[in-house]
């Protein structure tokens, strides 16, 4: 074969693999099931989202920035006070690190692990790799700010939200928790 040859090969290939990522994402709409999600807990246990929060209404905090944290920190620190209590409810921070950060992965981890307590390193899921499908399914404009999802007993979305936090907006989160809270 001629080097134009492997060369056209190789951008047919490039472009092919982008056009199947691209095709493959799925959006969050209410009512849809869960894309499936992968991370790890802060205690170096594999994540796997929705199944893991299967049986209980689950608020999922995405952050795509180190500044995004101190807004996730907001969110999740109102919705523990309300709802951290509840066994028929969790809720996770999910840092988003793009993968060329997996060089200080250990870094980045063990400053998270300080400033979090052991008992909630459950409630921390670290994703890296390639985040533009999570982008664009939560339709990141302000990668500094939150983005919400939360998922029903079944796994599947039913509210989206992204922002800073405000009561106002809290209080519409809230409402859909206690919504889709089952009753017993």
């Amino acid at each position: 074969m001629n080097r134009p040859t492997i060369y056209r090969l190789l951008l047919i290939s490039l472009f092919t693999a982008f056009a199947s990522q691209s095709s493959a994402v799925t959006d969050l709409s209410v009512g849809a099931a869960m894309p499936v999600l992968h991370g790890e807990y802060l205690n170096g246990k594999a994540a796997v989202m929705p199944e893991d929060a299967a049986g209980h209404v689950a608020l999922l905090a995405f952050g795509f920035s180190y500044q995004a944290r101190f807004t996730v920190e907001a969110w999740t620190k109102r919705f523990r006070g309300d709802f951290g209590n509840n066994p028929r409810v969790t809720f996770c921070e999910v840092p988003m690190i793009p993968n060329v950060a997996r060089l200080t992965r250990w870094f980045i981890e063990s400053g998270m692990r300080r400033g979090t307590p052991k008992a909630d390193y459950r409630n921390v899921i670290t994703v890296y790799g390639e985040l533009n499908p999570w982008k664009q399914r939560l339709e990141v404009k302000d990668t500094d700010a939150a983005y919400l999802v939360v998922l029903d007993p079944k796994g599947n979305v039913a509210w989206v939200h992204s922002g800073q936090f405000t009561e106002a907006d809290y209080q519409l989160l809230a409402a859909e928790i206690r919504k889709v809270l089952p009753t017993q």
